[in-house]
């Protein structure tokens, strides 16, 4: 088919990612920065929904936020990350450092995910498997012993096919996980590789929410000796295998319309990409992309400075937009005092907090 071309105007801003490499405490704060640019961002027009109302106030009383974007170390992966990767294996972390950050900042319930780089280790072994399963059965653990403050999004490494999809049978028909976490790309394949077709296809029968994370590309983990790549790459790296669910055979993003996909840091570089995305959709005579990436859904941790939120209020209703906050690389209190600063409306903000959340996951009770 042919379409129109339209070239799309967005508002950028840029923040760097948590630094996994190195696995830097969330005790660094960046509220002073935020305050600062947010100062800045405010005074500037066209800022999407900034200004259409008030925040609601700081938190107090009973936490009610739902985050999607929250990092647990179990035990099992701090010690195959120091098997393979030598140092500390994570950042410092306990379950009562998950829930004073969490009470700091309002949150309710938090949905957890492993670090990177998950159950994957560059190649299908047995111990891969082991992990996944012991580090989910860890998170329920987690639940069980505090049923109203944490869910599960269930590891996996869909390079290998056949654990994979047993371990998906196991997180829902066992363990009752809230979704699947898969990070961007794996040995260098990003999820639009053919490789993961059946494990997408499945996740897509159950309608599974797939949370992803970034993690450093196969390509570019030195390109700036003097920056690690979380700071840029894992950004782009999100970008990348979007594009890849979009442009390769078999077209995943459109072959599993029913997966139900996080992307995290409000997109990294998606938003400000999407004008490159139709133009390439244009040259090769296919739909415009930009429909597909405004039904998946992005959380905000990292990615609340005001160009930020301005360019995803570009790409996205307030529908598709959930509360993240990347601890323990950074602080909840973080994404909150980005996402006030930024002044949605009361309405636009309970949406963020809690409502697309409980939307997407009506079990979940706070």
């Amino acid at each position: 088919m042919t379409m129109t071309y339209k070239r799309k105007t967005l508002l950028c801003g840029c923040a760097g990612c948590g630094p996994m490499g190195g696995f830097a405490s969330a005790a660094v704060s960046r509220r002073s920065f935020l305050a600062g640019s947010a100062a800045v961002g405010l005074g500037m027009t066209g800022l999407g929904t900034a200004g259409l109302g008030t925040a609601t106030a700081q938190p107090s009383g009973k936490p009610h936020r739902v985050d999607v974007h929250h990092h647990i170390v179990p035990p099992a992966q701090r010690q195959m990350n120091i098997e393979r990767q030598g140092g500390k294996g994570g950042p410092a972390w306990s379950v009562q450092m998950s829930l004073d950050d969490m009470d700091k900042a309002g949150v309710a319930y938090s949905i957890t995910s492993i670090l990177n780089p998950g159950p994957w280790y560059g190649k299908i072994e047995e111990s891969s498997r082991r992990l996944a399963r012991e580090c989910n059965d860890y998170a329920a653990k987690l639940r069980s012993d505090h049923p109203n403050r944490f869910g599960i999004f269930a590891a996996i490494a869909p390079v290998d096919v056949e654990g994979s999809l047993k371990e998906i049978e196991y997180a829902y028909g066992t363990l009752k996980a809230d979704g699947i976490a898969l990070w961007t790309s794996y040995n260098g394949m990003y999820l639009g590789n053919e490789t993961f077709v059946p494990v997408l296809e499945e996740l897509n029968r159950r309608k599974a929410v797939v949370y992803v994370h970034p993690t450093t590309a196969e390509c570019c983990g030195k390109v700036v000796g003097a920056v690690p790549p979380s700071a840029i790459e894992y950004a782009t790296d999100t970008t990348r295998t979007v594009a890849s669910l979009i442009f390769e055979k078999p077209r995943s993003a459109v072959k599993f319309p029913d997966i139900r996909w996080i992307w995290s840091h409000s997109g990294g570089t998606i938003p400000f990409l999407t004008s490159r995305f139709t133009r390439l959709a244009w040259e090769r005579k296919m739909d415009d992309p930009v429909p597909i990436m405004q039904k998946h859904f992005y959380e905000i941790a990292q990615g609340n400075t005001p160009g930020q939120l301005a360019a995803l209020m570009k790409l996205v209703s307030i529908s598709q937009v959930m509360f993240g906050s990347d601890y323990p690389f950074r602080e909840a209190k973080e994404a909150l005092d980005g996402m006030l600063a930024y002044k949605f409306s009361a309405a636009e903000q309970t949406a963020i907090d809690n409502g697309n959340a409980l939307k997407m996951f009506p079990h979940i009770k706070i």
